[in-house]
This record gives structure tokens, sequence and C-alpha cells, in this order.
């Protein structure tokens, strides 16, 4: 019984073609052209590829073309057979709702933790102070001045031991009394875990 592959075989050698001016003549690779000879599917592409390379080599042999795809369609193996296994593609990353869910936990313990930490290195460290007035060696001309400044939020504030008003922001400001004797202004920001941060300024009086 004729076989495809012999069926092309003897028209090429009838032809006196070799299997290098075939492929010349065809612009299919010879490794192909010797595999459909041999018959050998599993080095070939798959059906309609194969169908492609009959129809070529048969107008360049002038040999039927029917007669050689209907041997190719007899010879060739049931697709159900593997010729060209495909990589195994169930390792292959897929996002589903349970890593969806994962990683939506993930992230809400990473935020939670970041805030935490956030908190207690707030807690542990002392507390942020700054003073607007007085500047350093100021001249004082005036009994009352108001001494003004920012701390973090939630810290007390003592000016020369004087409780002074701390709003939501941190901003504060007092007044003190001043006196001749006075030469020094004490600003003391305490945060709730009694950490502290103590600025002096050195003032000079002329009432």
């Amino acid at each position: 019984m004729q076989k495809v592959g012999s069926f092309l075989a003897e028209a090429r050698l009838k032809r006196k073609y070799s299997i290098s001016r075939l492929e010349e003549e065809t612009r299919i690779k010879s490794v192909f052209l010797e595999s459909l000879e041999k018959e050998d599917w599993r080095a070939l592409p798959d059906f309609s590829v194969v169908s492609g390379f009959v129809k070529n080599i048969s107008k360049a042999l002038a040999i039927n073309e029917k007669t050689a795809l209907a041997l190719l369609r007899r010879d060739y193996p049931s697709q159900e057979v593997n010729l060209n296994p495909k990589p195994d593609v169930s390792n292959n990353f897929t996002w589903t709702p349970k890593l969806t869910f994962f990683v939506g936990v993930v992230v809400i313990i990473c935020l939670i933790l970041g805030y935490l930490g956030f908190q207690y290195t707030g807690f542990i460290n002392p507390p942020r102070l700054e003073v607007t007035a007085p500047k350093e060696g100021e001249v004082i001309k005036r009994v009352e001045y108001e001494v003004v400044g920012k701390t973090d939020s939630g810290a007390t504030v003592k000016v020369n031991n004087q409780p002074a008003l701390v709003d939501d922001s941190g901003g504060f400001k007092t007044e003190i009394e001043i006196s001749k004797d006075l030469k020094e202004v004490v600003i003391k920001a305490t945060s709730r875990a009694g950490k502290e941060t103590t600025i002096s300024r050195t003032i000079v009086p002329e009432l």
C-alpha cells in the first residue's frame, strides 16, 4: 500500500531532486522534508501546516496534489495522538479570589503594623517643640508678653512652669509677665508617655 512518505520520496527521486534542491524550490526546511518522507510525525508541525508542505511539494515535483493530500489525511495520526506535546501550563500563575483575599489580608495587616509602629515611635520619642516667640536675645519692652510655638498634638506645654493652652494641631500660646529680673523663658513640652523637650530663650527686659 502506497504511503504518503514513500509517494513523495519516489516523486523526488524521479525528478532527480536532492533534499537540498527541493528545499530551494519549496522554501521548506530540509529537516521537515526528510521527516515527511520518513513519516516522522513527531518532528513535524500540526496537520494544517503539513498540508501546506504537501501542496508546495506537489507543485514543485509536478505530482497530483489531490492524491498526495488524500494519502496524507489517511496516514497522518489521529489528532488525539499527542504529536507535539505542549508544555504543562498547570503551573502558570493564575489570579484567584482566594489569592485576592490573601493579598487583601496581608495589606491590611501591613497597614495596621505600620500604624502601630508609627504610634509606638511617637509614644517613645520626646515631642517636637518649636518656639516662634520669643527669639533668642529678644529685647522686650512690655510687661505682658505672649509666648508662641508649636508641639505635637496631645502634648502639654508649660512656659516658666505656667501651663499653656495647646490646640488640636499642636499650636500653643500663653502670656507671661515680664520683670526686670526675668532673663530667661523656659518652654517645656511633655508627651503622654512623659517624654520631655525643653527650649530656653534668653531675653533682655527693658521696662
